[in-house]
């Protein structure tokens, strides 16, 4: 394996990826990332178009990566047929392996690689993490940078003495309390995550520090780098700055997340797409499906061949898109999002849209 360190980012055309190539460009020019997006052939127009731009704003090519690259057919459609028609499910996610996972591990192959993940400090997942000791993920905005996999292994109770002479080289009363939580061992009454909170609170970039160090002695990516100016940050960026990131930018928020009115008995709602990913993602609410039958009426009706291609496939588990573009149905849709979004605001279960919490959900891979 070579020492040369590669540092990658996967732009999903989603907004938090966007934001992540944005703010790393600007804030960490000394890094050098190269940027890559894993293409099914299903995405939408408005993601390409994404791409584009931000490609124009980093000043650098974002690789296109595609599976399948010598078939005749694009990504998904030749993978499709190879499964014998069988749709991916939540089940069967056959698309995540071979249209995104695969294209990406070749994309890097052997080489030390730290990847970056845009996943935002206001959510509660941990995103895609490999399997391959050579890939290292990267949290920016954060709290807490490192991934699950770093933290299981640096704060076990063995380490408990390496990591306190580590941290006796920090100075100040921050240190001598950030020893005394060192020093208290993981049990069943102090879990790790008590201990990582307490750590972070306590002082962030020493405890970036003190992780950078133990990486030196393991066989890490970053073990061959002699430093990392991401052990600095301590910002945690929400979904409003997401936004803000890119619209400051001039990239712009991408088409789809920019919210729609609609009315339905007389009732205003507001609907857009939670995600990026392929226009059919079986992830997707039915507020979303409505969304896509209204605003990409031709991409609807290409996911509808999708299903009656094979008896008794559907996209959505109990419901086919050819039942829920009825007129009656949509209505109920609507109406039913628009009571849940009214009944979620009065209890304080909702800061902006249920499409926020969805974004959660889906194909880790597709936000690498």
């Amino acid at each position: 394996m070579t020492n040369k360190v590669r540092h990658v980012l996967g732009i999903s055309g989603g907004k938090d990826s966007a934001a992540l190539a944005i703010y790393l460009r600007d804030k960490y020019p000394e890094l050098d990332i190269e940027y890559y997006t894993c293409d099914t052939g299903k995405e939408l127009s408005e993601t390409y178009e994404l791409i584009d731009k931000l490609e124009s704003y980093l000043g650098k090519k974002i690789t296109r990566l595609m599976a399948a690259d010598q078939s005749s057919q694009d990504p998904f459609d030749h993978f499709y047929h190879i499964y014998g028609g069988y749709l991916p499910s939540s089940n069967a996610r056959w698309c995540t392996k071979k249209l995104k996972l695969e294209p990406f591990e070749t994309f890097v192959g052997n080489d030390p690689v730290v990847s970056y993940v845009g996943i935002r400090g206001d959510e509660e997942r941990e995103g895609y993490i490999s399997k391959k000791s050579n890939i290292q993920s990267i949290f920016p905005f954060r709290k807490n940078i490192w991934s699950e996999d770093v933290i299981s292994k640096a704060l076990k109770n063995e380490n408990i003495k390496s990591l306190s002479e580590i941290y006796k080289f920090q100075e100040g009363d921050k240190a001598s309390r950030a020893l005394e939580i060192i020093e208290q061992p993981i049990s069943s009454k102090f879990t790790i995550q008590q201990k990582l909170n307490l750590l972070l609170d306590n002082d962030t970039k020493a405890f970036n520090a003190v992780i950078f160090e133990y990486l030196n002695t393991s066989s890490y990516p970053l073990a061959n780098e002699q430093s990392f100016p991401l052990i600095e940050n301590d910002e945690i960026l929400v979904r409003e700055d997401i936004f803000k990131i890119l619209r400051e930018s001039g990239v712009g928020v991408p088409e789809y997340y920019e919210k729609i009115e609609f009315e339905v008995e007389g009732k205003i709602g507001e609907y857009a797409r939670s995600r990026s990913g392929c226009y059919f993602c079986f992830f997707q609410q039915k507020i979303e499906w409505v969304w896509l039958y209204e605003q990409h009426p031709d991409l609807f009706e290409k996911a509808i061949q999708y299903e009656n291609a094979k008896d008794g496939f559907t996209w959505n588990q109990n419901e086919s898109l050819e039942e829920l573009k009825q007129p009656d149905r949509i209505a109920t849709i609507k109406k039913e999002y628009v009571n849940r979004k009214k009944i979620a605001t009065k209890t304080g279960l909702l800061s902006d849209s249920l499409l926020d919490d969805a974004e959660e959900e889906g194909c880790a891979a597709c936000f690498i």
